[in-house]
């Protein structure tokens, strides 16, 4: 790869990925030459969709964008990052909380890899309250996610939770 090229990383959990994390990407990706979309396997929680299966629906849902790539990991970001030779890690934020919890996330990565920085992202308004942990509320008891979600996100939610 390319030492001039922008890179960045976007990671999260993406259990499932849903209308603002698209948002996210869509915009980050017109920011940088390549977004790399890393899909982290936290061993703390309990994900409803596997790691092979988040990441195919995000290469589903990020189709359209050529300059986007998708990878798992399970390392701190910062070593990821810096192993991806990246220069960014992109994070959205969708309310003061999230900010608290994303800057002192951004300070240890800043801490442990000075060479990358965080790049914030106000998600956009009308997705400032959907999360993954929403989504899958809302589906386990088959209510109507079709505006949070991606379609390909929606029936495989479907298949998850079925009627």
């Amino acid at each position: 790869m390319s030492t001039n090229k922008r890179v960045a990383v976007y990671p999260g959990s993406f259990d499932p990925v849903t209308m603002g994390h698209l948002d996210i990407i869509q915009r980050a990706a017109r920011q940088f030459d390549v977004l790399i979309v890393a899909v982290l396997n936290n061993r703390s929680k309990q994900p409803l969709f596997s790691i092979e299966e988040r990441m195919d629906l995000i290469r589903q849902v990020t189709a359209h964008l050529p300059n986007v790539e998708v990878d798992s990991f399970r390392d701190l970001t910062a070593n990821y990052v810096r192993q991806r030779n990246a220069q960014a890690i992109v994070r959205g934020v969708r309310s003061v909380t999230d900010f608290e919890y994303e800057f002192q996330m951004a300070s240890t990565n800043h801490k442990l890899n000075p060479e990358a920085e965080t790049v914030f992202m106000m998600t956009n308004l009308k997705y400032s309250y959907v999360s993954s942990s929403i989504v899958k509320e809302i589906a386990a008891f088959h209510g109507d996610v079709k505006d949070l979600v991606p379609r390909e996100v929606e029936q495989a939610l479907r298949l998850k939770y079925p009627s």
